[in-house]
């Protein structure tokens, strides 16, 4: 068995006789919670700065809505233990691996690589969101999947992974809609970076409209 597949493997098993079901309820920390959207864009002029979605090269588009980006870890989840040293978005590229479908289930890896000459860490959930071209979030926000969360500790170039799953909607009868992106904001994070997103449609509305996410792990989930 593939290094890949005992990753996936690890997100549908996490998601529970639930989710392979397609009823995809989703949890926080361990209890079931949503993420909280934190990040906001101002009107300009208004001597707040804006925070944008980037695309892993340092450019970034502007208008990204209230509602595009969830945070990384609920208010009573626990912050990263390594303070200082966690990885800024700055530090960092996103991607997102193949899918590994099984059970009327959709897995993706979410890859998070140090591009900075520093070690830093990641520790908890990326926050994800699935956008059209305007930039407006389609669905709901992910929930999280109880899972021992771990500091992941990246040398330059390494990587982290967190898994991404959602019900085929197909299966499941929800929804759907094909986003153009993926952003995802690194843990204790406020400005995502921007993945286009080729997986196809995704489950926006319905009952069983819930992506669900595990935390971070080391490597790339292949």
């Amino acid at each position: 068995m593939t290094n890949r597949s005992q990753g996936m493997r690890r997100a549908a098993l996490l998601a529970g006789p639930v989710a392979l079901l397609g009823l995809l309820a989703g949890c926080g920390s361990g209890d079931d919670t949503t993420a909280p959207s934190t990040v906001a864009t101002t009107p300009s002029g208004s001597g707040t700065q804006s925070s944008e979605a980037t695309d892993g090269t340092g450019s970034a588009p502007s208008g990204v809505p209230t509602d595009a980006v969830s945070n990384s870890l609920t208010p009573s989840a626990p912050r990263s233990p390594a303070g200082g040293t966690r990885c800024h978005t700055s530090e960092l590229s996103a991607s997102v691996g193949r899918n590994n479908p099984g059970a009327g289930q959709e897995n993706f890896p979410v890859v998070l690589t140090n591009t900075s000459s520093r070690t830093c860490t990641l520790y908890g959930y990326p926050g994800t969101a699935f956008v059209d071209a305007s930039g407006k979030q389609l669905g709901p926000d992910p929930r999280r999947s109880s899972g021992d969360l771990q500091t992941v500790t990246l040398a330059p170039g390494r990587s982290a992974w967190a898994g991404l799953s959602f019900a085929n909607p197909e299966v499941s009868g929800a929804g759907t809609a094909t986003p153009a992106a993926l952003l995802v904001t690194p843990p204790d994070e406020e400005d995502p970076l921007k993945v286009t997103w080729k997986g196809g449609e995704v489950p926006v509305s319905g009952t069983e409209s819930s992506v669900r996410l595990i935390p971070f792990s080391p490597g790339t989930g292949v």
